[in-house]
């Protein structure tokens, strides 16, 4: 196990995996590597041993050139047989079977699905279950996606937040769909902010600030010649969950930058836009009893 370097906010460790490039797709299959694909596992829900939670990295598939190496994202312009052998590598270092995934083609709106079944779906950009075996799955390259657990309720959350989503406060709605289905109580459910891109890197128009909080965004002293501004998507969604009633020491908070830790993470603005996507998912693997 390697430990990642980290601040006071965050304890993480990665399941570390050793997989090189494999240039022949045919090959992809019978070059596969016992070691697991590298993965973050998010220190406040290590108490509940039954629950899959985590962020993937960009290291530990077989994709190559830009999307090097465990691209997960099937709306890139990677090879497709690339993306389901990095798919089927990270579910089975997680334990987890990737027919069971929920998933969306991400629309950067706020709109939730209670998912029943596993599947591919359109339009959603979160997810809540309180089904076993269903895991949910967001899609990321500077968004930041949020995991959420009831354990009261063994429900679970999955959220897809950029900045329009964010500026739609799909955090509280989230919060609140688990609310009114599952009886979840804010107070009691923990969270975690995964890796996005961080206010230091996050650079937006005037237009952009405008959908914010005053202190939420500050001059960009990168570009002395526009009017732009730093926004920290990471703060406004953190400031969401404790407005939608979770306390403070149950909310964990990445300590990594999508855009700046780049050996690590796909980055959209970075990259230029052709790049490829981590998969932050969530849900109970079996039968947990809650005392």
């Amino acid at each position: 196990m390697i430990n990642a370097k980290l601040n006071s906010e965050l304890q993480t460790d990665f399941l570390p995996g050793a997989y090189g490039m494999i240039s022949d797709i045919s090959a992809i299959q019978e070059a596969c590597n016992p070691e697991p694909s590298e993965y973050i596992i998010p220190e406040i829900f290590r108490n509940f041993p039954e629950l899959v939670a985590l962020q993937s990295t960009r290291t530990g598939g077989v994709s190559e050139g830009v999307y090097a190496s465990l691209n997960l994202g099937t709306n890139t312009g990677d090879r497709p047989e690339c993306v389901h052998e990095n798919t089927r590598r990270l579910c089975a270092a997680a334990g987890i079977d990737p027919e069971k995934m929920v998933r969306s083609e991400q629309v950067h709106g706020t709109e939730i699905l209670v998912a029943e079944k596993p599947g591919a779906y359109h339009g959603y950009d979160a997810f809540i279950t309180n089904k076993e075996n269903l895991f949910l799955s967001v899609f990321t390259a500077d968004c930041y996606p949020i995991l959420v657990f009831d354990p009261r309720h063994n429900a679970s959350g999955a959220i897809h937040a950029g900045w329009k989503g964010t500026a739609g406060e799909i955090v509280l709605k989230t919060i609140d769909t688990m609310q009114k289905n599952y009886g979840s109580r804010p107070s009691e459910c923990l969270a975690w902010i995964g890796t996005g891109i961080s206010g230091d890197a996050y650079e937006v128009s005037r237009e952009v600030t405008k959908a914010f909080r005053a202190d939420e965004s500050s001059p960009s002293h990168f570009s002395a010649n526009e009017e732009k501004y730093l926004l920290d998507l990471g703060q406004v969604n953190f400031r969401q969950l404790l407005d939608a009633g979770m306390q403070i020491a149950n909310i964990e908070r990445s300590s990594f930058c999508s855009y700046r830790d780049s050996s690590l993470f796909f980055s959209y603005r970075r990259d230029k836009g052709t790049t490829g996507r981590m998969v932050s998912l969530i849900g109970v693997g079996s039968k947990t009893t809650v005392t």
